[in-house]
């Protein structure tokens, strides 16, 4: 790689805007979430449903404006609004965990993931379903089977 050479206006642009999409998303999460009085909660879900995003891929909705709002109140309002105790949150964490092990990783096609690395991202995915199973954690089990559903290729389905 030569660092005189700079990639296209094209590429530079297309990561700016994923950055820019990223911060978005937290900041207006974050801003609901102290609106709420449940910042915690919220940093929690969005974080553990970011890092299952990486590993596992998942649906992407059209535009980035549609993601940026759907991020930000799926983000926010789900642990103020949803609560599991229980076996409620096995039963989450299980269901997580096997669509994981069906589906994972789903990667958008403009990620251009190796093929080579899938077997890994699957793994990294299920390890991550699985380690809430020891921390038994109400929001990251929220997390984890939202960001599952978007795995599932329901549009092969119909």
């Amino acid at each position: 790689m030569n660092p005189e050479q700079t990639c296209s206006i094209e590429i530079m642009q297309y990561s700016l805007n994923i950055i820019l999409n990223t911060i978005l998303a937290f900041i207006g999460s974050a801003l609901i979430g102290i609106l709420l009085n449940n910042l915690p909660e919220t940093m929690l879900f969005i974080v553990s449903f970011s890092i299952l995003r990486l590993c596992s891929g998942g649906f992407h909705l059209k535009t980035s404006s549609a993601c940026n709002i759907a991020t930000i109140l799926l983000c926010s309002l789900t642990p103020y609004f949803f609560s599991i105790t229980g076996n409620t949150g096995w039963i989450i964490n299980a269901i997580s965990l096997v669509i994981m092990i069906l589906f994972a990783p789903n990667p958008d096609k403009n990620a251009q993931i190796p093929r080579t690395l899938y077997p890994r991202l699957k793994l990294f995915s299920i390890l991550l379903v699985g380690l809430n199973f020891w921390f038994g954690s109400a929001v990251i089990g929220l997390a984890y089977i939202a960001q599952s559903l978007t795995v599932i290729p329901w549009n092969r389905r119909l």
